[in-house]
């Protein structure tokens, strides 16, 4: 469904040429849940900004259903079947919870069909559908909500980076329910940038980056015990870079 191909980003710096991501090659199936993990700064989210066109790669194809969309936009690639969860939601100041809702979805929902949506993500409906996003909302409620988003848009892939940044425990445990939930249907993808082993241990496989390469790749019961087995993801990249 998704494909990266030999993909590259690269800016300039002081010293010249930067490289962020390296040749990366990765597969992604229809229906499929990977995880996407590895240490700070080592290139996750620009390679999920690279994924839905935030950035533009300086080598490489992405190609989606076998279409090319490498040059493509945002709007274009949401219009395919991208989504992005941001890990720092923005604020659509002037807009209420049930207008985003609406404009994700593409349809005119009816309150009752949003409050599904809303549920899904463990806010009370009638407390929040007629919400301005602004800074009355909580980052953990504005977290919530573009999962929401999410949801309602039914996304072919949706990429999430970080989903639990800023969030409390108890939405943390709602949202591992919310993606077991997306991920039996056999038709959606997901893709999460996540530290969080609770997320990696539901994901169907797992890609760890370090220094903007993929150091491993593989199904989760094959990854997770090498990460989990040292002190920390970053204990375990340093181990496979220097071997």
């Amino acid at each position: 469904m998704l494909k990266l191909e030999n993909l590259s980003f690269s800016v300039s710096s002081e010293n010249g040429e930067k490289q962020i991501i390296k040749n990366i090659n990765l597969t992604v199936g229809a229906g499929k849940f990977l995880a996407i993990t590895g240490p700070n700064g080592g290139g996750k989210s620009t390679m999920a900004k690279l994924i839905m066109g935030i950035e533009k790669p300086t080598g490489g194809k992405i190609y989606f259903n076998d279409t090319d969309i490498t040059e493509m936009s945002i709007t274009d690639r949401a219009n395919h079947g991208l989504g992005f969860a941001f890990q720092q939601p923005i604020k659509f100041k002037g807009f209420n919870v049930l207008d985003l809702l609406r404009i994700a979805s593409k349809k005119n929902l009816s309150v009752s069909e949003a409050c599904e949506y809303l549920s899904q993500v463990g806010l009370c409906a009638k407390d929040y559908i007629n919400r301005e996003i602004n800074d009355s909302l909580s980052g953990g409620e504005i977290k919530r909500i573009e999962i929401a988003q999410i949801l309602a848009k039914k996304s072919k892939i949706s990429v999430f980076d970080e989903p639990e940044a800023g969030i409390d425990l108890w939405s943390f445990q709602n949202l591992t329910k919310v993606f077991e939930n997306m991920h039996k249907d056999p038709e959606r993808s997901i893709i999460v940038i996540s530290h969080q082993e609770r997320i990696l241990n539901i994901a169907d496989e797992i890609a760890v980056i370090a220094n903007g390469e993929i150091i491993s790749f593989g199904k989760r019961e094959e990854i997770l015990p090498k990460i989990t087995g040292t002190a920390s993801v970053e204990s375990y990249c340093k181990g496979m870079t220097t071997n």
